[in-house]
């Protein structure tokens, strides 16, 4: 593509050493920039890409977006407010707005979302529609292939408009489910795609060391319902505290459903039931009732369920068909995964106060009379440490024993962090805290704390198989280390 042609509708302010040069990608990595990219010079958090401007140059790049002239560059210099902003432009022109010709549904909110993309996709394919995920274990075209990696929940717009040319081209798939995180509206790294269905799981305290403010926080992710159009729709969870305000930003004229167990909904749950088998309830839409039986457990389940059928039903799916997909769902990697029965080993992602809550008294729910609630978990580095004490008295009124650990730790001091999550105690009995840092060897103590009545929970990594140090990123997997510990037990 000529750059006359890949800037013809963007909004710059300048052009110097203007030639219309044919450019055959995009690049925001001077290491990685090929001849006839054009370099984006990204301005982050932690870094300048207009530093890096003259190496991507010396790489080959045919052309440079930038914020300001960049002082000895012969190629090309288109001038923009924001090149964090308007690389999402560029990518969409590059990839002639792949999103334009796909059913592309987004979900947004703190927790469920990963959960709720994955049952769309189930629902689409026993509908017998295809269906295309991206979230954040990666993408997948089916629900029985392999992940393909993602660096981000939402991939930087060049590779998820290069993605979503490939899924609609290469795949011939026309519908295509994605999580949207708040960092990915916020820096407009989806800017260019034309959501058919906007999707709210709900939204509590999270990313606060990137927003500041919940209300920040709020606005990030009410752009993808401000941007929805009279032909699309929007589904909203109106239990959740902020329900009614989402749906105020939704433009008048755009179809919004609502699901819910405690308010009015649209689609309704209830009679609900949990075992060590799953939840059971009774869904009632329009006056209709239907009985649903699930392998998934816990109330934050039943909010995922009732998010993917609303959105089916949105679509015009027979909920019969939306019904009969989920039924058949054993679960998801991480997400109240049991990797052992006796005692009952639960391992979640949940990783915020809200999730937290949600996964204990999830576990409550089927924790025997005589059997103990124990609850292993730490807190991410460079982070929001707000939520830390928040995490810590949640474990400590919700679980009878809490074992507290590192979970990625980056660059701060773990010991550091533990005290941070103690603050939120209102003691520290011995018998019912126990304190390692070290991850694995506070999963090895469980073995030593748990008989085989106990239910343990151990959250805040689930699916993820590394660990972050200040230095370096090893291999850790919850599930394998829990596996470990309670080889021979009953699995």
């Amino acid at each position: 593509m000529k750059l006359d042609e890949l800037i013809e509708y963007l909004q710059y302010d300048d052009l110097i050493n203007f030639k219309d040069v044919e450019i055959s990608g995009i690049s925001y990595n001077s290491k990685t920039t090929k001849k006839g990219d054009i370099f984006i010079c990204l301005v982050g958090e932690h870094t300048d890409g207009h530093r890096y401007a003259q190496m991507a140059v010396d790489n080959g790049a045919a052309a440079i977006l930038a914020q300001e002239k960049v002082e000895g560059i012969k190629v090309p210099q288109v001038i923009v407010d924001s090149t964090r902003h308007k690389i999402a432009d560029i990518a969409d022109r590059f990839y002639s707005s792949p999103s334009k010709g796909i059913n592309l549904i987004g979900i947004t909110g703190t927790n469920g979302k990963t959960t709720v993309t994955h049952l769309i996709q189930k629902i689409f394919e026993e509908n017998e529609q295809k269906c295309a995920l991206i979230g954040t274990l990666g993408y997948k075209l089916s629900s029985n292939s392999e992940y393909r990696d993602a660096k981000h929940t939402t991939p930087q717009a060049p590779e998820l408009q290069a993605t979503l040319r490939m899924i609609k081209d290469v795949e011939k798939i026309d519908n295509v489910v994605m999580e949207v995180s708040s960092h990915a509206l916020e820096q407009n790294r989806v800017g260019g795609c034309r959501f058919n269905c906007a999707i709210l799981t709900n939204l509590t305290q999270d990313h606060l060391d990137y927003h500041i403010t919940m209300d920040n926080y709020f606005k990030a992710k009410s752009i993808l319902f401000e941007k929805l159009t009279q032909d699309d729709f929007a589904v909203i969870n109106l239990d959740d505290n902020y329900g009614d305000k989402f749906k105020s930003v939704i433009p008048e004229g755009v179809k919004t459903y609502t699901y819910g167990v405690k308010n009015d909904a649209d689609i309704v749950a209830k009679d609900i039931q949990f075992s060590i088998n799953g939840a059971e309830f009774t869904l009632v839409i329009e006056g209709c009732e239907y009985f649903v039986n699930l392998h998934m457990n816990g109330m934050f389940s039943v909010y995922n369920v009732l998010a993917a059928i609303t959105a089916s039903v949105a679509m015009g799916i027979d909920v019969k068909i939306a019904i009969k997909a989920l039924e058949n769902v054993q679960g998801v990697a991480g997400r109240f995964e049991v990797v052992n029965k006796k005692p009952l080993v639960i391992v979640d992602y949940a990783h915020t106060p809200d999730g937290l809550e949600n996964v204990l008294k999830s576990a409550r729910e089927i924790t025997p009379a005589d059997g103990k609630l124990i609850c292993l978990f730490g807190c991410g580095g460079d982070r929001d440490a707000t939520k830390r004490p928040k995490m810590g008295a949640i474990a400590q009124n919700l679980a009878d024993k809490i074992v507290i650990t590192s979970d990625n730790p980056r660059s701060e001091d773990p010991q550091q962090i533990i005290t941070d999550i103690i603050a939120g105690l209102h003691s520290v009995d011995p018998d019912k805290v126990t304190v390692e840092p070290d991850r694995g060897e506070a999963i090895a103590l469980l073995k030593t704390i748990a008989d085989n009545k106990d239910v343990i929970v151990i959250a805040g990594k689930g699916h993820e198989d590394y660990q972050i140090l200040k230095d370096k990123t090893i291999h850790f997997d919850d599930r394998e280390e829990a596996r470990k510990v309670f080889a021979g037990s009953v699995i």
